[in-house]
């Protein structure tokens, strides 16, 4: 477990996402887990962006997922939050997203960790009472 990044602003959220971009490569599974408004589509903003993607990233709550396909690698966004059962997610072809060359981001991804593979990179976002967030990576679904 590395030690928590606390991000002040939305722009410091955006650029920590950039910064985890650069250290990511085809295959990357990223899961965002965090409370409503935590951080965590701002830091997939970030990470879209460097990835290289010009594409205006929103959260695909009610369609699931986006795909963003004019970056370096493709990135297939998805978002949980709405979704009552695992096999609402298969049903889109998750295990077709994985299989592709590139980067997988999850948010709401602690409400099914089962679906993750063993590589996924955890990430868990905590809003402070002075607005800050801090953001604390992990091994598991878990803080």
């Amino acid at each position: 477990m590395h030690s928590p990044a606390l991000l002040p602003t939305p722009e410091a959220t955006f650029d920590w996402g950039r910064m985890l971009a650069s250290s990511l490569q085809k295959g990357a599974v990223i899961a965002l887990c965090g409370h409503l408004g935590a951080g965590k589509t701002q830091a997939t903003k970030g990470i879209v962006s460097g990835l290289g993607s010009r594409v205006d990233v929103t959260s695909p709550t009610f369609t699931l997922v986006h795909e963003y396909l004019d970056g370096s690698v493709p990135v297939f966004h998805f978002d949980f939050y709405r979704m009552d059962r695992p096999e609402q997610v298969l049903t889109v072809g998750w295990d077709d997203f994985l299989d592709e060359p590139g980067v997988v981001i999850v948010e709401w991804a602690d409400l099914f960790p089962d679906l993750l593979p063993e590589h996924t990179r955890w990430f868990h976002f905590t809003s402070l009472p002075n607005g800050e967030r801090r953001v604390m990576e992990g091994t598991s679904a878990q803080p």
